[in-house]
């Protein structure tokens, strides 16, 4: 089994993107690279921020970059209070069995807020 995994995504102006995740979304960074900074969602959980405009796609529809919690509604609202706009509130999705909210970064990649029901889904 793997050890870690690190998602990479690029982004039009780093220092942009680093804000938003460092200071909007409150994660750790743990590895600046120069061109790329590596921050901490979890304990073996990472996502990595690369400015690298030639090899940027045109668009990032289609990504999904997920973030799980047991507290949906307690990231929501902090998130609202630093002027963070959402798809919707956070409201409960039947069919998967969980409860989540949307919301965009500064390049427009599609961040979700989720907490599973399934008693299926691995704890941490």
């Amino acid at each position: 089994m793997f050890d870690q995994q690190v998602t990479f995504i690029y982004v039009q102006d780093l220092e942009v993107s680093s804000t938003f995740y460092r200071g909007t979304l409150g994660l750790e960074l743990v590895l600046d690279q120069g061109k790329c900074r590596i921050f901490k969602i979890s304990n073996d959980g990472f996502l990595g921020l690369c400015q690298c405009n030639d090899k940027r796609p045109s668009s990032p529809a289609g990504i999904i970059i997920t973030f799980i919690t047991r507290d949906v509604d307690g990231i929501y609202q902090k998130l609202i209070s630093k002027g963070v706009s959402f798809d919707h509130p956070p409201n409960k999705n039947q069919e998967y069995n969980i409860y989540h909210c949307f919301l965009n970064d500064p390049d427009g990649y599609k961040l979700e807020i989720q907490q599973f029901f399934d008693p299926a889904w691995p704890k941490p």
